[in-house]
């Protein structure tokens, strides 16, 4: 499953320059501000996507991720 990367780009948002010094919300964060947050972030919300439709792929459900 996609929790631990799921749990992780929640870590990384709540703890990024744009949520701490900024004040904005995680939602708002990767919507207008996406240029303030981490490439750490980025890569987890890519890495999250590629699980999510890993999921929905029909070659990919018997073998794993």
């Amino acid at each position: 499953s996609c929790d631990p990367l799921l749990a992780s780009l929640k870590e990384c948002l709540l703890n990024s320059d744009c949520v701490v010094k900024n004040g904005h919300l995680p939602s708002e964060c990767f919507k207008s501000y996406p240029e303030q947050l981490p490439d750490q972030c980025h890569s987890l919300r890519r890495a999250l996507f590629n699980c999510k439709r890993g999921q929905l792929d029909m070659r990919k459900r018997f073998r794993g991720n």
